[in-house]
């Protein structure tokens, strides 16, 4: 069955974040920054933003938590700063439950293959709940 994650948005400061979570639940996080990415002509990175996080997670009471920077100069408001995660190794079910999360939302980012993944999306659904939707390759675990 699908997990249900948490994924929280930090405001350039979650490298700092990290650290502190890592000595509160002995745990050690697993970091992406933003320069590590790949290059894309749809996406360029900032000069500003290269050395702050793009994607992190670590176990904290048993549970898998993703934590990021926002790019500088995004909205962010703290207190709205967390998505809840469906990771699926069913696409079809990705998509089926993208299509009816985003009737009445708004979609932030269309579903589609990234460099991580082979199906993604993030979206806010008509009651103002923030999701990320992710392709979980189980056989890799």
């Amino acid at each position: 069955r699908m997990p249900n994650q948490a994924y929280i948005i930090f405001n350039g400061n979650c490298r700092k974040a990290l650290q502190f979570y890592e000595e509160v639940f002995n745990g050690k996080a697993q970091v992406m920054l933003y320069k590590e990415a790949p290059p894309s002509p749809e996406f360029s990175v900032p000069p500003e933003a290269a050395d702050l996080v793009m994607h992190a997670e670590m176990s904290i009471a048993g549970s898998r938590v993703m934590f990021c920077d926002t790019l500088p100069g995004s909205p962010f408001t703290a207190g709205n700063n967390i998505y809840l995660t469906i990771m699926s190794s069913d696409v079809e079910e990705i998509r089926s439950i993208y299509e009816r999360l985003k009737e009445g939302g708004k979609v932030d980012m269309e579903l589609q293959e990234t460099f991580w993944t082979r199906s993604f999306a993030m979206l806010t659904d008509k009651y103002g709940i923030s999701w990320q939707l992710s392709y979980f390759d189980q056989s890799s675990e």
